[in-house]
């Protein structure tokens, strides 16, 4: 076939696929347009939420406190289940809803529908996956009594935003600006459209879902609220680290479960009151305060003080522990703070006066916040007499021991031991470390610095040798470790001037912290209405003491 020709007829072919998809063209646009657009119009797409995503709170080793589990739902597409009654008679058992309301709601719905499945039935939900039903997991943020209750807070349950605690404070941070859902496509008659029918949109990490990093160490977290729990305490416990003022456990007991806040709201037991950082009457611990300012000022303490178990200043008594066995005796200074006597430190006080006493507890920063409130935390500040006030000698006996109008937070306590066992440093208090990204890098310092000096070197070494022993062969015996390291400590029962059922309210600390030859950890114990410091307390510390010890293999 010659050239010419063969390029003629290339050339008609193309000639008429053109003109064939042009007029194809022209019918669709003029004769079907106005169908296919109402075709289009009557396509619907209907969506079910199936979560919104939220950021991890996540521990100083990046260890997370929420999305830690999985949760399985079954979702059901209404449209295809219709009529399939013996199916659904199955999916209301695996459900564990009447089967007549499950009806009921494929009837009358067309989005997906998602319903929990319990843990127990999962199996059996499974075996039920078919057209029209799917199984989904998605990450469950709290578990049923999940670590750090208290410090994370909760969500409302209407619409998943922050409610309580950091989850409400870094709220911002931790929401996507979308929500994962399920997208269904119908036509005009309610027919899923096969091929896009059924589709999940995932939200994307643009415009939040970034992390909060505390200062909090997971473990420690754990091993503190698992021996709360063993002993059915309600109160709360503070673990700082004594080198840097970072908090790395903070407990409140009783405990609640964040799936179930509404069960809570009306209870007599306020387990949603975050006990680590409300008020309280703190009674001998406060002493630490008095020796220290003792000690500062340099006045003679004296070997040969006689206790006999009370000392009246007026028309008023102060009575010691040791009233019912005729008092302590001949006692000096050291012997006087670990057997906790009352009139010997009264005595002192007195000597020391009410201007030295309130300014040394301001420095270890009682009756101000430590500052975690900046950072989500709410706290009390607690509460001393103002330097600027003038006070009787009965006024001053009430305050040496830590009686009257002292009260202090179980953190604030804690910061004061943690300034006794650095050398006297007192460091600024954290909770949170920083706000990170999906990836762990730091997006925000919240993290804040800062120290100083409250006591010597000196005074801190003496106060930590009355302190060691306190729990050697003093009133914190109930607190010495049974493993090989030194714990030092103060014992308190802080009388409230509260009475229920004609019986005093009586709280009961202990404070202290360990290893005592290299100190790594402050602990405030606090027990609610736990009459004796060193009884109710002492033990508390000595297993957590001993259970974070094991578990770090710290150097003594």
């Amino acid at each position: 076939m010659p050239l010419n020709k063969r390029f003629s007829l290339v050339v008609n072919f193309f000639i008429i696929i053109f003109v064939l998809l042009v007029s194809r063209i022209f019918y669709i646009q003029f004769f079907q347009g106005e169908k296919l657009d109402s075709d289009a119009s009557a396509q619907r797409i209907s969506a079910a939420t199936i979560e919104k995503p939220r950021g991890s709170i996540v521990d100083r080793n990046f260890i997370p406190f929420t999305n830690r589990a999985v949760e399985s739902s079954l979702v059901l597409e209404p449209l295809l289940l219709r009529g399939k009654n013996e199916y659904i008679q199955k999916l209301s058992g695996a459900l564990g809803i009447n089967v007549e309301k499950l009806k009921g709601e494929i009837a009358c719905k067309k989005v997906p529908i998602i319903m929990e499945i319990q843990p127990e039935k999962i199996d059996e939900a499974h075996s039920l996956k078919g057209r029209g039903v799917s199984v989904l997991n998605k990450l469950k943020r709290y578990g049923e009594y999940s670590l750090l209750a208290h410090v994370l807070g909760y969500l409302n349950k209407t619409d998943h935003v922050g409610a309580a605690g950091l989850e409400k404070f870094y709220d911002n941070d931790l929401k996507a600006s979308n929500e994962n859902s399920i997208r269904i496509v119908t036509n005009a008659n309610d027919k899923i459209l096969q091929g896009i029918g059924c589709r999940i949109k995932r939200a994307g990490t643009d415009g939040g879902m970034l992390g909060v990093k505390l200062t909090v160490d997971y473990h420690i977290q754990k091993i503190t609220e698992d021996i709360m729990a063993k002993y059915s305490m309600n109160g709360a416990v503070v673990v700082e680290d004594v080198n840097t003022g970072d908090i790395v456990a903070m407990a409140s007991s009783p405990e609640f479960n964040q799936n179930d806040v509404g069960r809570y709201l009306k209870s007599p037991l306020n387990e949603l009151f975050n006990r680590a950082v409300a008020s309280y009457n703190i009674g001998s611990v406060f002493k630490v305060v008095s020796a220290a300012a003792a000690l500062e000022s340099n006045i003679s303490l004296g070997d040969d003080y006689i206790c006999n178990g009370i000392i009246k200043l007026g028309d008023r008594e102060f009575r010691c522990s040791s009233y019912d066995r005729g008092g302590h005796g001949k006692i000096g200074f050291s012997e006087a703070f670990a057997n906790s006597c009352n009139t010997y430190f009264i005595d002192l006080g007195i000597k020391v006066g009410s201007k030295r006493l309130i300014t040394m507890a301001e420095k270890f920063g009682f009756g101000k916040v430590t500052g975690i409130g900046s950072q989500g935390v709410d706290e009390a500040g607690g509460n001393i007499p103002s330097v600027k006030d003038s006070y009787t000698d009965g006024d001053i006996a009430n305050m040496s021991i830590g009686q009257g109008g002292i009260m202090a937070t179980p953190v604030q306590v804690a910061d004061m031991i943690a300034t006794v066992a650095n050398g006297g440093i007192k460091n600024q208090v954290n909770i949170i470390d920083s706000i990170i990204d999906a990836d762990g890098k730091e997006v925000r310092k919240v993290r804040r610095s800062g120290w100083n000096r409250v006591i010597s070197k000196n005074t801190a070494q003496k106060l930590s040798e009355m302190m060691a022993a306190t729990v050697e062969h003093g009133t914190g015996t109930k607190a010495k470790p049974e493993e090989n390291f030194i714990a030092c400590g103060k014992t308190g029962s802080a009388e409230t001037g509260v009475y229920i059922n004609g019986e005093k309210v009586v709280h009961g600390w202990f404070a202290g912290y360990f290893p005592g030859n290299n100190p790594k950890y402050s602990v405030a114990v606090f027990v609610e209405n736990g009459k004796s410091g060193g009884q109710a307390a002492g033990p508390i510390f000595k297993e957590i003491a001993e259970g974070i010890f094991r578990s770090q293999s710290i150097p003594n």
